[in-house]
């Protein structure tokens, strides 16, 4: 496996790119990870995809390996499309295939809505395209919490100390329900910690992926999910913060829209069932090719 990493100048900095590569001659796939502000660092284990063709796997300016600007006018999402456009220029990508994970699907739709161009297929794995439909699902999905849980997640949101540490254990409870289930949590995801930034997270979401602050808080294209017009193949697990029926609604509402739900898995499939999602995504893409 050959293993190429450098850095792309893109609007504000730098940011760390990683390509694998076998030699095959089929579409690359460029992998868009979550957060916003969170690192490819969680997704190394899709590198296992490059046996059938070249993964691009990059930090987004602001965290992972890349730079870490200070100027917050930098956290939009157009200009985070624009990085893609630009890493899609250094890297000469002429076809490729997008797989967006959470955040990362919103990025992923954002910038096939406006240069679809080059792109062959789409993969929405743990969808967030709709941040009023997710802030909803995330209301009921605090409603199966323990009620004390509950009540701590108000109350500290109403009296603004989402940043204590009592809302941060309340958090993990959530996190543990519908982000990942793994019991134990994976140790190395806790060591990845240092690759995400906060503040981008902040700006962008908000303290909580369950309250939604920040300048994403109005994003939504679901109106505009019938121009999509290559296959597209919508994925979360039965547990997912990104629900199966808001999951399967999206892919209802475009023309090549496939639909598959990961039976064991929370918002981490690619950890939670690594060999299943494997499986399906490489199929998926195998036959797009």
């Amino acid at each position: 496996m050959n293993l190429k990493e450098g850095m792309i100048e893109v609007t504000g900095g730098k940011v760390f790119y990683q390509l694998h590569d076998n030699g095959t001659e089929n579409t690359p796939v460029i992998v868009l990870h979550g957060g916003p502000g969170s690192s490819h660092y969680s997704l190394q284990g899709l590198r296992i995809l490059a046996e059938d063709r070249p993964v691009i796997f990059y930090d987004q300016l602001g965290c992972g390996k890349s730079d870490r600007p200070t100027d917050t006018s930098l956290w939009t999402l157009d200009r985070f499309v624009e990085e893609l456009s630009q890493i899609r220029n250094a890297l000469n990508l002429e076809e490729f295939h997008i797989l967006g994970h959470s955040w990362g699907t919103t990025l992923a739709a954002a910038y096939y809505l406006q240069k679809p161009e080059g792109v062959k297929s789409i993969i929405f794995s743990s969808p967030c395209l709709s941040a009023p439909l997710w802030a909803e699902d995330q209301e009921k999905n605090r409603k199966l919490l323990p009620q004390e849980v509950q009540e701590i997640l108000t109350r500290c949101e109403e009296n603004g100390t989402t940043d204590s540490e009592e809302y941060k254990e309340a958090t993990k409870v959530f996190n543990q329900h519908f982000v990942c289930r793994l019991d134990p949590f994976p140790e190395f995801l806790k060591q990845g910690a240092h690759f995400k930034n906060p503040e981008v997270y902040n700006i962008m979401w908000g303290p909580s992926e369950f309250h939604v602050t920040g300048n994403l808080k109005d994003f939504d294209c679901t109106g505009e999910l019938n121009n999509i017009a290559v296959p597209t193949l919508y994925t979360c697990g039965r547990y997912d913060e990104a629900t199966p029926k808001s999951t399967e609604y999206f892919s209802s509402l475009t023309r090549n829209g496939k639909f598959h739900v990961f039976e064991q898995s929370a918002h981490m499939p690619y950890i939670e069932e690594r060999e299943e999602y494997v499986r399906v995504i490489g199929g998926f893409l195998k036959n797009v090719d």
